[in-house]
């Protein structure tokens, strides 16, 4: 077992950097609009650079724990889960972080309790000072969510009568949920997968995007992955149905989940059932599922034409990026087909990661939990937009399953750049305030080398 005092420090150091991203939260996070504060007011700025003070000094605490963790005496996965509730627990009451999507989850979840038609109105619909939350380019759209996920927005909306600090204390309950679920199904789906579950637990559960994202910025892909990875755990036992049922309600939350029911079938096969036998009843067990939920959930099938809600312009994904590249160069060529080009690239993009991913499932089909972390990594990097917490669809089961160490290292290295790539204030970044976010995070790194160097100072007296 890791040694009680570097358990400790990381504890500490942890904690030290969730509640600096609280505290600068306060001024410089996702704040509903009574409370924004102009960027370059000096409590906006104070908070930004106090805020990225914070990141950098969980990031090290993360990388600090993760030396333990691949130690000789590496910490028991009761210990990380200790860690990740003291890590965790600023965060239940610092306001929204990095995104304002929380306030469309609060205004969609009233729109549904108001009989709202939710896939073909956008808040604007709702009105009042709900909607007025709302990102302004979102206002217009429909949800782009499944009904299990707007039901719990719904029955959350009803309980907290529209009150919005209620509303987002609830909201963030409903995300911390989901992690919980996330480091419950972790250990056994590595110990399935042959791989440590001390490991597991710190990239997939302790990982700075989880905190950021999931539990700060209240993000419903919690409840997804957790849905998921509680599914999985289900189909490796002796409930391959309730397995679908759970995996399938992972999907109608957020629909990249439903490629977990391959997987569902795959270890069923592995268990020695027939394909025939595993095929049929996870199919009827989720078009069951998929019917009542939606039922109960009272939306229609509205969910089915909301897979194509348009993406915002400003999203920095692969194929967007190369889409509005090559527009530019068209427009610049005076052709008529610029406007064809980020539709094509779209387009690309999502052959490409079906061909990926059935390249993926024949090479891997032996590891269908490792499979299905490498499919949903290429459905968020090949998809038409990408938000950092989009990662965590693959990483979650890649640190289930990875099979060597450099492809946990190579995970956590982008889990590192991922986790400094957005603004508390979840908004567009201007030079002034890329440049307080640098200084916040330059300044951690300058206090931790001194607290290293101070570290490795002779005690005074000692010999030389």
């Amino acid at each position: 077992m890791a040694s009680p005092v570097d358990l400790r420090r990381c504890q500490v150091l942890g904690l030290a950097g969730t509640a600096c991203l609280a505290l600068g939260g306060e001024t410089a996070g996702a704040l509903p609009v009574a409370d924004l504060l102009h960027p370059a007011s000096a409590r906006a700025a104070l908070g930004l650079v106090g805020v990225y003070f914070g990141v950098v000094l969980l990031i090290a605490a993360w990388l600090l724990l993760g030396r333990l963790v691949r130690g000789p005496r590496p910490p028991a996965p009761r210990d990380l889960l200790l860690v990740l509730a003291v890590w965790a627990a600023p965060l239940l009451i610092a306001p929204p972080l990095f995104s304002r999507d929380v306030y469309s989850y609060l205004a969609q979840g009233a729109m549904v309790e108001a009989h709202m038609d939710v896939y073909a109105h956008g808040p604007s619909r709702l009105g009042g000072p709900l909607a007025d939350e709302v990102a302004p380019i979102w206002r217009h759209t429909g949800a782009p969510y499944g009904p299990v996920f707007l039901a719990v927005a719904a029955a959350l909306s009803g309980l907290t009568r529209g009150e919005l600090p209620a509303g987002l204390f609830g909201m963030r309950l409903v995300a911390l949920a989901g992690v919980a679920l996330m480091a419950a199904a972790l250990p056994r789906l590595a110990r399935h997968s042959g791989a440590d579950p001390s490991a597991a637990l710190w990239l997939g559960a302790l990982n700075p995007l989880v905190l950021l994202h999931l539990v700060a910025g209240a993000h419903n892909d919690a409840v997804m992955l957790g849905l998921l990875g509680i599914g999985l755990v289900a189909a490796l036992g002796r409930w391959p149905v309730l397995g679908a049922v759970l995996v399938t309600l992972a999907a109608l939350v957020k629909a990249p989940a439903v490629l977990g029911l391959a997987a569902v079938v795959v270890l069923q096969t592995r268990a020695g059932r027939s394909p025939l036998k595993a095929l049929v009843p996870t199919t009827v067990a989720a078009a069951a599922t998929t019917v009542a939920a939606t039922g109960v959930a009272g939306t229609g099938y509205g969910w089915v034409g909301a897979l194509n809600t348009p993406v915002s312009p400003q999203n920095w994904a692969l194929t967007t990026l190369l889409g509005r590249a090559t527009r530019a160069l068209l427009e610049h060529l005076g052709s008529g087909l610029a406007p064809l080009a980020v539709p094509a690239w779209h387009a690309l993009g999502i052959v490409t990661a079906v061909t990926a991913i059935v390249l993926i499932w024949l090479r891997l089909r032996p590891r269908p939990v490792y499979a299905l972390g490498l499919s949903l990594a290429a459905v968020a990097a090949l998809g038409p937009a990408i938000r950092p917490w989009y990662a965590l669809w693959g990483l979650f089961l890649i640190a289930a399953a990875a099979p060597s160490t450099s492809v946990r290292h190579r995970t956590a290295a982008v889990t590192g750049v991922l986790a400094l790539c957005v603004l508390p204030s979840g908004g567009p970044a201007d030079p002034g305030q890329l440049v307080l976010a640098l200084s916040g995070g330059a300044l951690a790194v300058v206090v931790l080398l001194q607290a290293r160097q101070a570290e490795l100072a002779p005690a005074p007296g000692s010999a030389a």
